[in-house]
């Protein structure tokens, strides 16, 4: 399984409360709601303040109606649909968020593209799951407090998930609807089971959204966390492997 880095042991966490932390945030704010950002357009920095941009691909799996449309439009700061409609083939959105490295203190830029795609359209048309396989990054496997099945259903989502090469994909888990309690259908004991046997990162969010950031930051924050964690321990062992090549080429 892969290995897992403890929440703010790489990124400053909470970083958006931090003073030093504005001038990036606006560029991601209108107004003092989030930006929508489509596929060629991206945050304006200053030349001086100019920083790098890393990208990403993120999948959201989970069963129909779990909330997956929500959560992406809760991430992208955008309104959450009144009401459930079945997501009509694959829906694509970008969103920019700004990460302070915490040994380093450099400032990055992680631009997200999360893809959306109805589970009906999935049975339905064989390309669809190949095309969102493809040089993914992350997934988000999703699961409903107010829906045990969606649960229960977690080991067989991170079954689909898991392939020659499990450590490449960052996994996260987000349950859904943690607020409302009197339709909770799994218990916190549950909860705590499935962490202690799987080892992933497990967030919840509600239903209830206000315009702060701080609605979205532990989500955002963990993601990047492990993307940029998965993304180190790549290089290093790439970093290895060149190192034993010449090592070897010399003897």
């Amino acid at each position: 399984m892969a290995q897992v880095p403890s929440p703010g042991s790489i990124i400053v966490a909470d970083w958006h409360l931090c003073k030093d932390s504005k001038e990036y945030f606006t560029k991601i704010l209108h107004k003092k709601r989030r930006k929508q950002f489509g596929l060629l357009e991206s945050p304006m920095m200053s030349p001086i303040a100019a920083v790098d941009t890393v990208q990403y691909k993120i999948f959201l799996s989970g069963k129909s109606g779990v909330g997956k449309t929500s959560v992406v439009a809760r991430l992208a700061g955008v309104n959450i649909p009144s009401m459930h409609y079945e997501t009509i083939g694959i829906e694509t959105t970008i969103v920019y968020w700004p990460v302070k490295i915490k040994d380093s203190g450099r400032v990055l830029f992680f631009r997200l593209q999360l893809w959306d795609c109805g589970e009906n359209a999935l049975r339905r048309f064989d390309h669809m799951l190949p095309s969102c396989k493809e040089e993914v990054d992350a997934v988000l496997l999703l699961f409903s407090f107010t829906d045990l099945t969606s649960f229960e259903e977690l080991p067989n989502q991170i079954s689909k998930w898991t392939g020659p090469s499990p450590d490449r994909l960052v996994k996260v888990v987000v349950g859904t609807k943690f607020d409302l309690f009197m339709h909770c259908d799994v218990a916190e004991r549950e909860v705590r089971a499935f962490r202690a046997t799987w080892g992933l990162p497990l967030l919840r969010v509600g239903g209830e959204v206000s315009d702060g950031l701080g609605d979205v930051a532990p989500l955002l924050n963990c993601l990047c966390e492990n993307l940029w964690h998965q993304d180190c321990l790549r290089a290093r062992a790439e970093r290895d492997q060149a190192q034993t090549e010449t090592t070897d080429t010399y003897l």
